[in-house]
């Protein structure tokens, strides 16, 4: 069991390596005659590829999607959708120092212990390199999505870098792009940018939390207990590398809330239901509200640093190691695409399953007949 595959319906197989001759995605279950072609996928591939600014890692890669199989015309025929991404700017030499040393922080150590063998060249499967694969199937999804549910649409978004959050009265969706950390709130991307360019210089990293909303999902999506929308979400948010914890809605502050604080309250509107409130995240017993389905996950900082850490070698030595080579001083910011990507692919897969169960529509009606 490789277990390099996600998805129930809607399934996305990656492979590849970070300095081998290419990397990609195996996308099957999407449904045919779905509009897409390289293109599209590529616009979100433009938005995490490396090297865009000095707050990323400066390895250059075009990062050009490859559509093999699986769309015809333009238009997806239903088979297994195969897309590949060549790589371009792999400086193998970088690593050759750490190739009989164990990074601290990094999978090096685990790879080696599970498996006995480890391509130290960028980590091969441990790179973040790898979700380049995954945002060309979440460009998949998205096509798919913008047929069958155009109202729904996936957004992440920066809320913290170390320890600097955003001012929530200050927060402003459209400024998301126009800064290079996808963050809401432009007094507070300016403040980061010396922050980060600080950290960078010094050779050192910090960690992130994203936060994600998906909006206009509509009410029945995700099943009790083992088949939760919000497992699999927060599953794929915890498969993005150096992603270290996730809540659904309040998540963790749920904690300290009291019960009549937490609950939110429902009323009759002209059109249905009408929440007072979101503390659940958009997610009840693991099935969709109708409401913004929000949530957000901390990554951790990045392990490649140029201060000097202790270690050992394979032999059991002691050792000293600094890890040369080029990374994102801050890796959150280019989780938020990839997060973007992951929670597409989820809700066109809960999407399917839905139909697939009870059809279109909602089976529990409310309200006079």
């Amino acid at each position: 069991m490789s277990l390099n595959t996600f998805g129930h319906l809607f399934r996305v197989t990656t492979w590849g390596e970070s300095h081998g001759p290419a990397l990609g995605a195996t996308v099957d279950g999407c449904p045919p005659g779905i509009e897409v072609d390289a293109e599209a996928i590529q616009v979100w591939l433009d938005r995490r590829k490396p090297g865009q600014n000095k707050y990323t890692t400066q390895r250059r890669e075009a990062d050009e999607v490859e559509i093999l199989s699986g769309v015809f015309e333009g238009q997806t025929t239903g088979t297994p959708i195969q897309l590949m991404i060549r790589n371009t700017d792999q400086r193998s030499k970088d690593y050759g120092e750490i190739a009989e040393k164990f990074r601290p922080g990094h999978a090096d150590i685990t790879y080696w212990q599970k498996y006995g063998i480890r391509d130290y060249r960028g980590g091969g499967r441990s790179s973040a390199r790898e979700t380049a694969a995954r945002v060309a199937a979440g460009g998949v999804a998205r096509a798919a999505l913008s047929a069958l549910a155009p109202q729904m649409k996936v957004t992440a978004y920066m809320v913290q870098m170390g320890e600097r959050g955003i001012d929530r009265s200050r927060f402003d969706l459209d400024e998301v792009g126009r800064n290079p950390f996808w963050v809401p709130d432009a007094a507070a991307a300016e403040d980061w940018a010396g922050y980060l360019d600080a950290l960078r210089k010094e050779g050192n990293s910090v960690g992130a939390m994203i936060e994600l909303a998906v909006s206009g999902a509509p009410a029945g999506l995700g099943a009790p207990i083992y088949g939760k929308i919000d497992t699999d979400l927060a599953a794929a948010m915890m498969s993005i590398n150096a992603v270290k914890g996730v809540e659904i809605g309040e998540g963790m502050a749920a904690a300290a809330l009291k019960g009549d604080e937490n609950a939110d309250e429902i009323t009759m509107g002209p059109d249905g239901p009408v929440f007072h409130s979101n503390h659940s995240g958009g997610v009840l017993g693991g099935i969709s509200t109708g409401q913004d389905i929000v949530l957000r996950f901390a990554v951790k900082p990045t392990s490649s640093i140029l201060t000097p850490r202790r270690t050992i070698t394979k032999d059991g030595a002691d050792a000293e190691i600094v890890t040369k080579g080029r990374h994102d001083p801050c890796v959150g910011i280019r989780a938020v695409p990839v997060a973007e990507a992951m929670a597409a692919c989820v809700m066109l897969d809960h999407l399917l399953l839905n139909r697939g169960q009870v059809g279109e529509g909602l089976r529990g009606r409310i309200g006079p007949a």
